[in-house]
């Protein structure tokens, strides 16, 4: 990434881990959303990479959302408000229907943006304690705007995201784990090291059979089931044609840990 962008990128072991870098408030200004737009697409075209942690540094908050002043004073420099909200809607669908696995790390503010973005990764992860996890637009006059209406509610269903919303409630991990709007809880001293033990799990899948499922599975919600159906026998018959099918069962037969390769 650029210097100036608070977006640092690392990989090991097939992981990318995407890191907001603008400590305490680790804010998705314009050069962070540019930044992970890039980073994101990056991902999706290379193979070695086999999964994503989207994260921030420290341990005080993963974000407070948008950059609600550079929104006021630079937005028309980008093209206007809706072109604003254009990209956000766009990198945040990009990763929800990337066929690589996704982990987002909740602790402290999580708000707006903050967890609107989390709310389009496939796996969430939240601090045991100190956690503040909201959409808080209606403080501001407003709605979300990057999604989060409609993937909270099917994420936690309409009476609770309605309980969340309209009640501008801020929910610790704990509750939120309750509802299931995360996967899991830890102290958060051991957050970062719990999801990349997850997404190095998630790595060592074959990964076109976790494309495959992927794809049916975050696709389904809006699809006849006919159609989901026909969608999952189309991905079987892709992983049949594999050799990390072949490996696997190999694997199975003789005993030991499959090595999966994405052909």
């Amino acid at each position: 990434m650029n210097a100036s962008s608070p977006l640092r990128v690392d990989c090991e072991d097939g992981v990318m881990v995407l890191c907001n870098t603008d400590a305490p408030w680790n804010r998705m200004n314009f050069a962070y959303m540019d930044g992970l737009e890039r980073a994101v697409a990056d991902a999706a075209a290379d193979p070695q990479v086999r999964a994503l942690i989207f994260t921030a540094d420290g341990q005080d908050n993963f974000s407070v959302g948008m950059d609600l002043k550079q929104l006021v004073n630079e937005a028309e420099s980008r093209g206007g408000f809706d072109a604003v909200l254009d990209q956000r809607r766009r990198v945040l669908g990009m990763i929800e229907n990337m066929p690589k696995p996704s982990i987002a790390t909740l602790f402290g503010y999580c708000l707006g943006g903050g967890l609107e973005l989390p709310l389009a990764c496939h796996f969430r992860l939240a601090a045991d304690t100190g956690a503040r996890i909201g959409l808080p637009e209606l403080e501001l006059g407003t709605v979300p705007a990057w999604g989060g209406t409609a993937r909270l509610s099917r994420c936690i269903g309409r009476d609770r995201a309605l309980d969340m919303i309209l009640r501008v409630r801020k929910i610790d991990g704990q509750e939120a784990l309750n509802i299931g709007l995360v996967h899991s809880v830890y102290p958060v001293a051991e957050l970062k090291n719990a999801a990349m033990a997850l997404a190095r799990e998630l790595a060592s899948r074959p990964p076109i059979a976790v494309a495959g499922v992927l794809d049916c599975v975050v696709g389904s919600a809006h699809k006849p089931l006919q159609q989901a159906l026909d969608d999952e026998r189309a991905a079987v018959r892709r992983c049949a044609a594999s050799s990390d099918q072949a490996e696997g069962l190999q694997a199975f037969i003789e005993k030991r840990v499959a090595v999966f390769t994405g052909t």
